[in-house]
């Protein structure tokens, strides 16, 4: 999107062309139906789907979630209709929005992912995959790899064999581990980053004395992360040369901006969906009165702004 000041939104990553640098992340934006009677789908940079499993997931027991201060609790346990239904019936339905998706794939073995990514892949309707190593709150799948360059290396480079679009992975803070774990997933064949997925966390309600989630433990997102992902950025990005998505508490522009010069070649907003469908629209031109104010031309211009300054 070009303003009639020369103002430049658009962004490539990974030879995918987005009008804005704004995503949606996953599972907090469904699958677009139910948004898109709120929100024109056509003025997100892009969209990533809600987690998809090979076959049909229930998800975890309710409550599933618990508003916590500045931030959010999920187990929602990557409830989903699985692969067939989501190729037959979401995947086409999206295909007719000007938006490129991301398929955020999930799973609980290895054969799950590859089988599951080559399937989205060979639909010719995905702009990228997600790859989902990172969910918090199932008791087993994706999170297993994260924890190891090794195990998520491997599981890498067995799905890069079978997707012949762009492959970003999804990863979780590693404190210790960031910079490790970025270089294993780049060279086996990643083509992104997502940064970062949510932060496992509790809550208690003290006058019953019991988990305040059927799941006992869940994700945290919002407002409480946001430094937490703007670090993993810095991290990563200082690493690899890949194309980093940043998402994590994503408030304001100047959340954006934070994670833009830190690094990120994208932003992607999640919690604050549920709280203002409207919110990436409304970003997208806070960011433009932002560049046009400060004398930035081209979103490029900010990524990475503090390294090439001198920070670190």
């Amino acid at each position: 999107m070009e303003a009639d000041d020369g103002i430049d939104l658009r962004v490539e990553l990974a030879g995918i062309s987005l009008k804005n640098p704004f995503l949606v992340c996953s599972g907090t934006f469904g699958n677009g139906r139910e948004m898109s009677e709120l929100v024109d789908l056509n003025a997100l940079g892009g969209l990533m789907t809600k987690a998809v499993t090979l076959e049909p997931c229930p998800g975890n027991p309710p409550p599933r979630l618990w508003e916590t201060p500045s931030g959010m609790l999920n187990s929602i346990g990557l409830e989903n209709k699985g692969l067939e239904r989501f190729l037959a019936e979401d995947l086409p339905w999206l295909s007719r929005f000007d938006v490129p998706v991301w398929v955020n794939v999930a799973g609980f073995s290895a054969r799950e992912y590859v089988e599951w990514a080559e399937a989205v892949s060979r639909s010719g309707l995905a702009a990228a995959v997600e790859l989902n190593i990172s969910c918090p709150n199932v008791e087993k799948g994706g999170a297993f790899f994260s924890r190891r360059p090794r195990e998520a290396a491997e599981l890498v480079a067995r799905v890069r064999e079978v997707v012949d679009i762009p492959l970003f992975v999804k990863l979780p803070p590693l404190p210790g581990a960031m910079r490790e774990t970025a270089l294993a997933v780049a060279e086996a064949g990643a083509d992104g980053l997502s940064l970062i997925n949510t932060l496992p966390a509790m809550a208690v309600d003290v006058e019953r004395c019991r988990p305040r989630l059927g799941n006992v433990t869940g994700g945290l997102s919002g407002p409480a992360i946001h430094p937490v992902a703007v670090h993993a950025v810095w991290e990563a990005s200082g690493a690899v040369d890949l194309p980093v998505i940043g998402m994590g508490g994503i408030w304001s522009c100047s959340d954006a901006v934070e994670m833009l010069m830190a690094g990120a070649a994208a932003v992607a907003v999640g919690t604050l969906n549920l709280v203002d469908p409207r919110a990436v629209p409304r970003l997208a031109e806070e960011l433009a009165g932002f560049m046009r104010w400060k004398g930035y031309r081209r979103v490029p211009d900010m990524v990475g702004l503090l390294r090439r300054r001198g920070w670190g």
